[in-house]
């Protein structure tokens, strides 16, 4: 049995990342519909937009989580509302989830947290965590700063601990989603990919900037300070690369980036996996395939256990 799957209560083990104004209801719904697990953002900061989202989805009856970035929370306000709301799955993140877990669990929700280390995992799976997201350096968004590939840090954390893992960064298709169950996952989380998808809600601009991306195109930014961050290579970005710090003020234009499409007010937050985007599609099409795929590449591959040889 898959354990994601009995987790969440989605018919793929396909998770949808909880990236700030982009993870609501229009996304979320979308690929919980498709199969797959949305989540709910919380990260913006705004508590009561964000309550209206969560309350939304459970009217759908829709599989789908919420996520809490711990260190961005202002209080306990969404803390509480999320014990009280019927949720079934939540991803924390952004410190430690220690005092989380109790609440959450005396609620009777599930709760996997994202890491980006080794020791943050066996931290978290002794504090009584249900699950981890393993999030890889090549994914977009808020960084560790010492890189540590996708491929490189499943294994470590998938020989040390044993609660389910879903994987995260670097994962776009099928091909990703074989890799990371083959290092031992049980689930992958696709962020990216799900921007420039047909229901994201962000501007047509910032979809065809993943679009025309190559593997190449973002860079790592204030690595020597907090947060570090994976965006676009912009003329904004260079900036802050050359620079090597972030002004205090860097986000402050990120709605313009998402809604405006206009890709110099803030840092395009994007993973290394824009360079194996081709084009904008829908969130069930992006499954679908990305499902098909997964099952014609574990297909081959068990035909050759099968016949004990390479090809």
């Amino acid at each position: 049995m898959n354990r994601v799957l009995a987790h969440t209560g989605a018919r793929y083990p396909i998770v949808q990342a909880p990236m700030g104004w982009i993870a609501r209801t229009p996304l979320a719904s979308a690929v919980s519909r498709a199969g797959g697990l949305g989540i709910i953002e919380t990260s913006s900061g705004e508590t009561e937009a964000c309550q209206q989202e969560i309350r939304q989805m459970v009217a759908l009856g829709l599989p789908f989580g919420v996520n809490l970035p711990i260190r961005f929370l202002k209080d306990d306000a969404m803390l509480r509302f999320v014990c009280e709301a019927g949720i079934r799955f939540v991803t924390t993140s952004a410190g430690s989830p220690a005092k989380f877990i109790k609440p959450l669990h005396d609620a009777g929700i599930v709760v996997y947290h994202a890491v980006p280390t080794l020791d943050l995992a066996l931290k978290c799976e002794d504090a009584g965590i249900d699950g981890l997201v393993v999030e890889g350096a090549e994914g977009g968004g808020f960084k560790n700063p010492e890189e540590v590939s996708t491929l490189v840090l499943l294994q470590a954390i998938r020989e040390r601990v044993a609660v389910p893992l879903i994987a995260a960064g670097g994962i776009v298709d099928g091909r990703g989603m074989a890799a990371a169950f083959a290092l031992g996952a049980e689930g992958i989380q696709m962020g990216t990919r799900f921007v420039a998808s047909a229901e994201s809600p962000v501007h047509a601009g910032y979809k065809n900037a993943i679009v025309a991306a190559d593997a190449t195109g973002t860079w790592v930014l204030n690595t020597k300070a907090t947060p570090c961050i994976r965006a676009l290579k912009t003329d904004f970005t260079k900036v802050i690369h050359e620079a090597g710090l972030m002004p205090v003020d860097t986000f402050k234009g990120i709605r313009g980036v998402y809604f405006d499409g206009d890709m110099n007010a803030a840092p395009a937050l994007a993973g290394q996996s824009a360079g194996l985007i081709h084009g904008v599609a829908s969130v069930q099409q992006i499954i679908e395939q990305t499902v098909a795929e997964f099952h014609a590449i574990n297909a081959r591959l068990g035909a050759m256990a099968v016949a004990s040889n390479f090809g």
